[in-house]
């Protein structure tokens, strides 16, 4: 388990896991509002050379990175009520991509992530910051 202070924490945490990540990684963000999934996000993302602006896609679903040494396809299950709400923006063929793929809010429909999915479970600590730890995958 990983103890993160405060969001520049969160952001360099992601930074550090977004420098190991490659083409086909699957990484599952799951933690309460506020946890610190977009922060991680907005590591990874730059880690992996893009330049955006890092937002959570809670009503679109998905965003695209596309300027990094790899495309990053950033989803967010967060407002999906089924999962044809997922599918339904092409979901399937995001795999089809040679990027890596974040999802936050992972553990709403565990079973659309393959097994080779990486899952990071986020808490926020009473006194404040954030814990992250890489564990099994929903149920």
């Amino acid at each position: 388990m990983t103890t993160l202070a405060d969001e520049s924490a969160t952001v360099e945490w992601g930074r550090e896991l977004g420098a190991t990540l490659g083409e086909g990684d699957v990484i599952a963000l799951c933690g309460t509002l506020g946890a610190g999934k977009t922060h991680a996000t907005k590591g990874i993302v730059a880690a992996i050379g893009s330049a955006a602006d890092v937002t959570s896609p809670t009503f679109t679903v998905v965003h695209e990175y596309l300027d990094g040494r790899v495309p990053v396809f950033h989803f967010d299950f967060y407002r999906a009520e089924t999962e044809a709400d997922i599918v339904s923006v092409g979901w399937d063929e995001f795999f089809d991509e040679d990027g890596v793929m974040v999802v936050e809010w992972a553990d709403r429909f565990p079973h659309l992530l393959p097994g080779t999915a990486r899952w990071f479970w986020f808490d926020v600590l009473p006194e404040g910051g954030r814990t992250v730890e890489e564990g099994d995958a929903a149920e």
